[in-house]
């Protein structure tokens, strides 16, 4: 073999080399319980509570139980569990709610009909594990509701009883009821504007997050729901380094390859 196809073949085994270092081990790869939020470039399949692309997220699913509240029926509840999944973006989350309800509870026909409802609850400064029960106040929570009726709010609690509505809020939601099954879709920015708005930060990192739902047909309101307690909201970093380390690697083996068949073309046919 010649001097520069030795050389070649020294640079593609240090690149080589590289990335082997700076991909992570396996069991860094892992997700341990919780709600993994997966970082993508784009949002193509996930416009929709239902899109194709949601298809190929991961699933958690979450038990959830009556809340305790002090209120009557608190513990006559219906909805045993709920599968959560989640996206990130540059510049926003959007996390997926999906259950079983066989029926599909809308209040607009009457005043004396219940909604169905889901929330998601989160610390409002992201730092430390508030009360389950609507946080405290000094450590207030950031909740994201949905109404069956099609309404959503995102709302300050420091405490049972203490919900405020946030002004400007920038959370969308979207709903589709499909064979016996609610999949609710809430949309919101990493960087809120105002104070007391949980930031979702772009590097990996955790947060507590929790969830309630309503079942309307169960009569179900305010502190009668089904209840998770605090789970881990895994957020994924962007692009890790080594992903396009590893595009240029597959570069340069394609120039390698290249220049080692045009190299054994020539010799052949000056043979």
């Amino acid at each position: 073999m010649k001097r520069n196809e030795l050389l070649l073949v020294g640079v593609l085994a240090t690149l080589i080399a590289g990335a082997a270092v700076l991909l992570p081990p396996i069991a860094e790869a892992q997700t341990e319980s919780g709600v993994p939020v997966e970082y993508v470039d784009n949002t193509n399949g996930l416009e929709t509570p239902t899109g194709s692309g949601w298809e190929e997220i991961q699933t958690a699913t979450l038990p959830l139980s009556s809340a305790g509240a002090d209120v009557p029926s608190a513990n006559d509840v219906t909805v045993e569990q709920i599968q959560v999944k989640a996206v990130r973006t540059n510049s926003q989350i959007r996390i997926r709610m999906s259950w079983t309800d066989p029926t599909r509870d809308m209040s607009e026909s009457s005043v004396r009909e219940f909604d169905d409802n889901v929330a998601i609850q989160l610390p409002a400064d992201g730092e430390e594990e508030p009360p389950i029960a609507m946080g405290s106040p000094e450590n207030p929570v950031n909740i994201w509701y949905w109404s069956g009726s099609g309404n959503s709010e995102e709302l300050l609690a420091g405490g049972p009883g203490t919900t405020t509505p946030v002004n400007e809020s920038t959370l969308r939601t979207e709903q589709a009821y499909e064979n016996g099954r609610w999949h609710v879709m809430f949309t919101r920015p990493l960087d809120p504007r105002g104070d007391a708005r949980t930031t979702i930060p772009r590097e990996a990192t955790d947060l507590n997050i929790a969830f309630a739902v309503w079942n309307g047909s169960n009569m179900e309101v305010a502190g009668q729901k089904s209840a998770s307690q605090w789970h881990r909201l895994a957020v994924s970093s962007g692009p890790p380094p080594y992903e396009r380390f590893l595009w240029v690697v597959a570069g340069v083996m394609i120039v390698v390859t290249t220049l080692l068949t045009i190299e054994g073309i020539r010799r052949t046919g000056g043979e």
